[in-house]
């Protein structure tokens, strides 16, 4: 018979969450500390997905004492499951900023960026360019895309209902 408590399981997943959201942040700076130090592009695929990620590791623990016992059964005794969720907020965030790339999403609440013109026709060279040049259009723009990034992670709602929206046409 399991004797663990409530309680205890509560601080396995909180364990597992201080861990988890530790290696992100550190993930993050490491990004960033390696393209100020070689002179490289910020990565912001990499830099979104830990933002996503982050953002999932904030949403359990907001909701952990509200989860019933059946839920906090499984967090606790599996890292994978820890992981699950903020990997969906990471993969959410990718999907947002290809929303964001593409203008499917777009207004004053949400980034811009600054993307260079394919040729007359699109070759292979165009879409390295792409991965290469495409950025923020301004510093507010990306503080709104880091913004955006951890929402999309934090509320698993968020994207998908974004994406009902598009599909019916709905106003922005």
């Amino acid at each position: 018979m399991n004797t663990t408590t409530r309680t205890e399981k509560l601080k396995r997943v909180t364990e597992r969450l201080v861990i988890m959201t530790f290696v992100s942040l550190l993930l993050i700076g490491s990004i960033f500390g390696v393209t100020l130090f070689f002179g490289l592009k910020l990565m912001l695929s990499w830099l979104c997905f830990c933002c996503g990620l982050i953002g999932g590791f904030v949403s359990i623990q907001q909701r952990l004492k509200k989860l019933g016992d059946e839920e906090l059964e499984l967090l606790s005794r599996s890292w994978f499951q820890v992981l699950l969720i903020p990997i969906y907020g990471g993969i959410f965030s990718l999907v947002l900023y290809v929303g964001f790339l593409s203008e499917i999403i777009k207004g004053s609440l949400f980034p811009q960026f600054s993307i260079l013109p394919f040729s007359a026709i699109p070759n292979t060279e165009d879409a390295i360019k792409f991965l290469q040049t495409t950025c923020p259009a301004s510093g507010q723009d990306l503080a709104k895309f880091l913004f955006w990034s951890f929402v999309a992670g934090f509320s698993e709602r968020f994207v998908p209902q974004l994406l009902d929206k598009s599909e019916t046409g709905a106003p922005e």
